[in-house]
Order: C-alpha cells, then sequence, then structure tokens
C-alpha cells in the first residue's frame, strides 16, 4: 500500500494501516470528505506522525480531535497555521507556559518548533466534521493512535505524556507507568482550566523527568517569528 507517513512511524504503524479496520475507516473518510466539510485537509491527516518521527519522539501532547473551526487545524493537537488566531485552549497553555516557565506568549499558534524537538502533537482521533467536535469519534481511528500511544510506551527510552482532559486521560492505561511519566489535569479550555489546569506545572515537569533520564529538555519558548511552514 501507499506509505501514508514518511519516517520510521511507518513501520510501527503499518500493521494498523493494513487491518480491515482502517478500511473500514478509509471509506468513510472518502464518503466524509466527499459530502462534508472536514478538517484538516487530506494531506494533513498524518501531519503529527510526519513532523515528529518515533525514534525522536520524547513528549506527547494528547489531544481529543482536531480544532473544528473553517482554517484552524492541520493535523497537530492545539497548534494552527500562522495567520490564524489563537483558539482559547491554546490560549490558556500560554498563560499557563508563561506562569510555569516565563515563556513569553507569541501572537501565533503554530507549535512547529516544539514538534522538532520531540514533542508529538498527537489527536486521538485525526479527523472531524466542520463545526462538530467528535463527530469522527468510534469509526476507527482509536485504533490507530492507541497503538502509537502503546508502542511508544514500550521503547526503551521513556516518553513523557501529557494528558489534558477526561478524553485524554482515559489513554492512561495504555502507557507503561513503570518507565514512563505521566502529567495530567483539567483540560486547558475555557469551560475547565481553571478546575486544575491553571498552576499544574506540565512544562517544568515534564522537563525535570527528561533530564532525570538523561534527555535534553525541550525549550518551551517558541520563537516570535515564524521562518518557514
Amino acid at each position: 500500500m501507499k506509505q501514508l507517513i514518511n519516517n520510521d512511524w511507518w513501520p510501527v504503524l503499518k500493521p494498523q494501516f493494513e487491518a480491515t479496520n482502517y478500511q473500514q475507516l478509509h471509506n468513510f473518510l472518502v464518503d466524509e470528505y466527499s459530502h462534508q466539510q472536514v478538517y484538516p485537509e487530506m494531506h494533513h491527516i498524518f501531519e503529527a506522525f510526519n513532523w515528529t518521527p518515533f525514534s525522536q519522539t520524547k513528549v506527547v501532547i494528547l489531544g481529543q480531535d482536531p480544532y473544528h473551526g473553517p482554517g484552524q487545524a492541520h493535523g497537530c493537537s492545539f497548534s494552527v497555521l500562522p495567520g490564524v488566531a489563537i483558539p482559547p485552549s491554546l490560549q490558556n497553555i500560554y498563560k499557563e507556559l508563561e506562569a510555569d516557565l516565563g515563556c513569553q506568549p507569541v501572537n501565533h499558534g503554530y507549535l512547529k518548533s516544539w514538534a522538532e524537538q520531540g514533542v508529538l502533537l498527537l489527536n486521538s482521533v485525526l479527523t472531524v466534521r466542520d463545526g462538530q467536535a467528535n463527530s469522527h469519534q468510534g469509526h476507527g481511528w482509536e485504533k490507530l493512535t492507541d497503538a502509537a500511544i502503546m508502542a511508544l510506551s514500550e521503547r526503551p527510552t521513556p516518553v513523557v505524556f501529557i494528558l489534558w482532559g477526561r478524553s485524554a486521560r482515559n489513554k492512561k492505561h495504555l502507557i507503561d507507568l513503570k518507565s514512563n511519566f505521566v502529567v495530567e489535569s483539567a483540560h486547558p479550555s475555557p469551560l475547565s482550566a481553571h478546575r486544575g489546569f491553571f498552576g499544574s506545572r506540565p512544562f517544568s515537569k515534564t522537563n525535570q523527568f527528561l533530564e532525570m533520564t538523561g534527555q535534553a529538555p525541550i525549550n518551551w519558548q517558541l520563537p516570535s517569528t515564524i521562518d518557514h511552514l
């Protein structure tokens, strides 16, 4: 079959793409993209995997499903392309980042510099209908993304899993907690951020664990200008 991810994720996830479940998902997506407005654009669906190779992943920020507003989703959890207004959840992430590490908020929501350092910006479900959050839940994406989480959990080098909100925290059972590290709290959404997201210090906790396990910490300070897409 055609290789859909252009790095070492492909041999890890290829069995999922070859399974009957994925064929059913593929057929569903062909119909959805033909008759509905679906995000992200088709060529961006696997962007998170293409940006952050399996062997280089140090941190996973797990989202629920893509942004469901026009022009927002581009295949990476919480990130938006340059020129797109920063969504409220990401604004709250920036507030916590500043409180936690003193990182200055930037005027864009493009998180590629995190991805290039080994932060996998993964959603549990990789597509969504316009204006309908969770509309592609239960159609098969979960089996593929669960397999990705478990493969990372089983790697010799430990990984930090950042789980924000109930949907992400429900994936905790997939992770080997003896060798990996989980940071969990309420979701950064304005509806829930005050219930435990603010003050949770996920970024400093992540870097402390990375340094403790002999890995380079993440530079969470985003660049103020975007030099490349």
